[in-house]
């Protein structure tokens, strides 16, 4: 904890600032520079591009802006006088912010830095924190609520992870509740001040930054007649610091009402039980290869559950998420895979040797999987291994995100008169070559595991047919059909996470979607009519949807989460 006197590392002043009709000077054409002209036009504020950059050379979403309207481009190199010459009149035409994306290895970034602070125009420079005098937070944004992340800089992107993380643990609607409770309480107020109950108007919203009064759980007792007026107010704020999140983000009008009628002193106890199962005798010198599902813990079979929770030593795949590693007692050994690109092999040889030498010394070893162990998972050749060890596996299936994906997003991968049979593919072969491409069927949905990471290249593959090499027999060649441009598909992220992320395009727009939007793995591509099934073309070349809740609501509504080892 650091000390509130020691001023050797002060903390941020952090802001929430409306810039409605504010001029946002941005300088540069690269990726950033487009993003930060889509986060100036969704605040408010009109956005000028100041870059000598060809057209062919600016992002795909930045022209589409360009062109809209919404971002004003000056096409040349930056000038000192764009400071004082580009903003609004009713500031003298001096900009309100200026956006740098050169990096701090740019002589240019240093001195618009300069020319900025000499000004007192908030500035930022994509790289340099030492030339900012503001930084930008990661933000989640629901209604009227907002939740900024910031690492000073210092956390590359955890900032971005933990914002998500952040996120994710908050229920679904809470913005939506936000609105409702501000209104009730401005209505609550409104009618007590109208019969004469209070002296004074409702103030202003409150300041965010300022903590509860010591009074807040001050007793109101009839004696005390000026709280006593004001009690429905005040049993609103009680409510709105002790309820849990969920209750209050599912509370309605009517709840509200009920509530305020018949509010009693007392508090509600939800009683919870947990067990604490005896793992009974733990077997020895035994293999288990599991698989964990696409991601949600839920979606674990009993069977792979038992057997992490009976484990001596757990090697883990990489991409096998967080909430199902939680599930992990603290007394079990743990190592993750350390596959990273161009390592695969060796991470593999390394862990087959280590789960050999603990079966060799008696140990219960859980080769844990993401999705289903014997697709696209190398439990084949894990089987091969330790049966030619003496040490037959056991193998447990896994709901693959192959199938369990597209149903998170609302895609059937099979639908009548629309699609009758379903392909999985993989998008990256033996040693990373790329695989020979499906042909077109009309009638069937082609799901793409680890295809991601080289998907413009797997597209232009879909959508073409090579020509004929001179030297082949071409009668010996099978014809491939190439795919329409325009065949519906969407890459489906984290399938089954709280911040599951669908992308709904075309094979013509999806590898720019994934350029603006960026990567979120582990993720797959869906394509196929059946992608337009229960979410049909919209005029849009893409869009996305963000979160998954539904099996958190459903647990919810039956009164899951029976208590967890914590052991």
């Amino acid at each position: 904890m650091r000390d509130a006197s020691d001023t050797s590392s002060p903390a941020p002043l952090l802001t929430a600032v409306n810039v409605e009709s504010q001029v946002h000077l941005i300088i540069g054409a690269n990726p950033l520079a487009a993003a930060r002209c889509a986060k100036s036009v969704e605040a408010g504020a009109k956005a000028i591009l100041v870059t000598v950059e060809p057209q062919e050379g600016l992002q795909y979403t930045l022209l589409e802006r360009i062109e809209s309207g919404s971002v004003q481009w000056v096409r040349r190199e930056f000038q000192d006088d764009d400071l004082t010459s580009l903003g609004r009149e009713e500031v003298d035409r001096v900009v309100d912010t200026v956006f740098v994306t050169l990096g701090g290895s740019d002589p240019c970034s240093a001195h618009i830095s300069k020319l900025c602070r000499r000004l007192r125009i908030p500035v930022n420079v994509s790289d340099a924190p030492e030339l900012c005098t503001f930084t930008l937070l990661s933000t989640y944004s629901d209604g009227p609520l907002h939740i900024g992340i910031t690492t000073s800089g210092r956390g590359c992107k955890l900032a971005s992870r933990l914002r998500r993380e952040i996120s994710s643990s908050l229920p679904s609607n809470l913005g939506s509740a936000i609105d409702r409770l501000g209104a009730v309480r401005k209505r609550l107020w409104a009618e007590d001040h109208a019969a004469g109950l209070c002296d004074t108007a409702l103030e202003g919203d409150e300041d965010d930054s300022t903590g509860q009064r010591h009074t807040f759980n001050t007793l109101v007792t009839e004696d005390d007649i000026s709280a006593a007026k004001t009690r429905r107010v005040r049993w609103l704020s009680q409510i709105c610091e002790y309820w849990p999140l969920r209750k209050l983000a599912a509370i309605t009008d009517a709840d509200i009402e009920t509530i305020l009628e018949a509010y009693s002193a007392g508090k509600d106890q939800p009683t919870s039980s947990s067990q604490n199962e005896s793992s009974g005798l733990t077997r020895r010198g035994k293999i288990v290869l599991a698989g964990s599902g696409p991601g949600h813990p839920d979606l674990l079979t009993r069977a792979t559950y038992n057997a992490i929770q009976n484990a001596d030593l757990i090697l883990a795949d990489k991409l096998v998420p967080a909430p199902v590693l939680e599930l992990i007692p603290r007394r079990t050994e743990v190592h993750i895979a350390r596959k990273f690109p161009g390592n695969a092999d060796q991470a593999q040889e390394e862990f087959l040797q280590m789960g050999l030498e603990a079966l060799r010394r008696g140990r219960h070893v859980l080769r844990l999987k993401q999705g289903d162990p014997y697709l696209y998972g190398r439990g084949g050749e894990e089987f091969e291994f330790f049966r030619g060890q003496g040490y037959a596996p056991i193998v447990l299936p896994g709901i693959t995100s192959a199938l369990s994906a597209p149903l998170f997003a609302e895609i059937p991968a099979t639908h009548r008169g629309v699609s009758d049979q379903v392909l999985v593919c993989t998008g990256t072969g033996r040693k990373g070559a790329a695989p020979a491409p499906p042909t077109y069927v009309p009638t069937q949905t082609v799901v793409f595991l680890m295809a991601l990471h080289r998907l413009s290249a797997l597209v232009e593959s879909l959508t073409t047919v090579p020509a004929a090499s001179d030297d082949k027999d071409e009668s010996s060649q099978p014809i491939r059909t190439p795919w329409p441009k325009e065949t519906p598909c969407a890459i489906i992220e984290r399938a089954s996470c709280t911040d599951q992320r669908v992308i709904r395009s075309t094979l013509e727009h999806v590898s720019a979607a994934f350029e603006a939007e960026g990567s979120r793995p582990p993720g797959l591509l869906v394509v196929g009519a059946s992608c337009y099934v229960l979410h049909p073309a919209q005029g849009q070349k893409w869009a996305v949807e963000e979160g998954f809740r539904s099996l958190d609501e459903l647990c919810l509504e039956t009164g899951g989460d029976a208590g967890a080892d914590e052991s």
